[in-house]
C-alpha cells in the first residue's frame, strides 16, 4: 500500500541551493536555483516512490525556545541578528516562492509555531497508520527508524537520485548500537554542527560501546548512580559523572517531539494543482516551468 512520505523541506531546499547554479535565474534576475531544485526532487521522489501521502514539514522555528533552554548552546553559532538563523542571501528570498508552489501545487505544508521541521516529522510518524518513509541528509532523524511500523529515511547524502535506505539494520551496520538507539548515541557523541557538545572525550567508539553495553541512555545513567563499574570502557565512568547535568538535559533537545500539535491538512498527493491560476502566475514569474511540468507529470501519473 502507498505509505506516507514526509519531506525535511529545509535540509532539502538548501541541499538544492548548493546543488544547482545560482545562474538559474527569474526573468528579473533573481536566483531561483533552490526553488528550482527541490520541485525537481520532489518530481524525483514521487516518480520513484509512489506515495500515497506527502507532508513538506516546515521549521516554524528553527531554534525552540525548549530546547535554548535546555542547552543555550543549541545552534548559538548559526544566528544571525537577533534570533534569525543564518541564511545565504540569495537563498532567504527563495523560500517564500518555494512555500507559494507548494500550496499552488497541493502539496500539504506544515509548520508548527514553536517547534522545527524535525518536530513535525517525529509527530507524523509517530501517528502514522501505515509505512513511513522521511526524506533528509540530516543524521538526527536516524532515531525514528522502526523496522515494526515500519518507518526508514531516504537519506540524501550522495544526492536525491541515490537515496541511502536507512533501517534498523543500517543504523546497527554504521555505528554498531541497537537499531533504534541513535538519539541515545548522538546525545552522547554531541554535534558540533548544532551546538551540542555532547561527553566531553566520548567519541562514537565509547558511545557505541556505551549504549551497546547497557542498551539505552536512561539504563546507563541508572548504572551510573548506582555505583555500577562493570561495563564502562577504561575512563568514561568519570566522564559521564562530570558531565551529568548535560546528561540529564540533553535528551530533551536531541530527540525529536512526538507531540507537536498538527494542524488538520489533506496529505493525500495532488493529482492536479489545488490552484492552477496562482501556479501558471508563479511559472511565468519565477520561469519555472520545465520543473513544474515535470511535477505535474509525475503527479498525475
Amino acid at each position: 500500500m502507498p505509505g506516507l512520505m514526509l519531506l525535511d523541506t529545509p535540509s532539502l531546499y538548501f541541499r538544492a541551493f548548493y546543488g544547482v547554479p545560482e545562474s538559474m535565474t527569474a526573468p528579473d534576475g533573481m536566483p531561483v536555483n533552490a526553488v528550482r531544485g527541490l520541485i525537481d526532487m520532489i518530481a524525483t521522489l514521487v516518480r520513484g516512490h509512489s506515495p500515497g501521502e506527502l507532508v513538506a514539514c516546515m521549521d516554524a522555528d528553527w531554534r525552540p525556545a525548549f530546547r535554548v533552554a535546555a542547552i543555550p548552546s543549541y545552534k548559538a553559532h548559526r544566528v544571525a541578528e537577533g534570533d534569525e538563523e543564518q541564511v545565504p542571501d540569495t537563498l532567504a528570498p527563495q523560500v517564500p516562492v518555494i512555500e507559494a508552489v507548494l500550496d499552488a501545487v497541493g502539496v500539504a505544508r506544515v509548520g508548527v509555531p514553536g517547534y522545527e521541521a524535525d518536530d513535525v516529522i517525529g509527530t507524523y510518524a509517530a501517528g502514522a497508520a501505515g509505512a513511513v518513509d522521511i526524506v533528509t541528509g540530516d543524521r538526527d532523524l536516524f532515531q525514528l527508524v522502526d523496522d515494526a511500523r515500519p518507518c526508514r529515511v531516504l537519506y540524501t547524502v550522495k544526492g536525491i537520485r541515490n537515496l541511502q535506505t536507512v533501517d534498523e539494520a543500517e543504523v546497527t551496520a554504521k555505528y554498531g548500537i541497537p537499531g533504534r538507539a541513535y538519539a541515545d548515541f548522538a546525545t552522547l557523541r554531541g554535534d558540533p554542527s548544532d551546538g551540542l557538545p555532547g561527553v566531553p572525550g566520548v567519541g562514537d567508539k565509547t558511545a557505541s560501546a556505551l549504549i551497546t553495553r547497557f542498551g539505552s541512555l536512561e539504563d546507563l545513567l541508572a548504572a551510573l548512580d548506582e555505583g555500577v563499574t562493570d561495563g564502562f570502557p577504561a575512563g568514561s565512568r568519570a566522564k559521564l559523572i562530570k558531565a551529568r547535568d548535560y546528561l540529564d538535559v540533553a535528551p530533551a533537545v536531541v530527540k525529536v517531539a512526538h507531540d507537536a500539535p498538527l494542524p488538520p491538512v489533506d496529505m493525500t498527493l495532488p493529482e492536479k494543482p489545488r490552484d492552477p491560476e496562482a501556479l501558471v502566475a508563479l511559472a511565468d514569474r519565477y520561469d519555472l516551468n520545465g520543473p513544474l511540468n515535470r511535477l505535474l507529470a509525475a503527479l498525475a501519473r
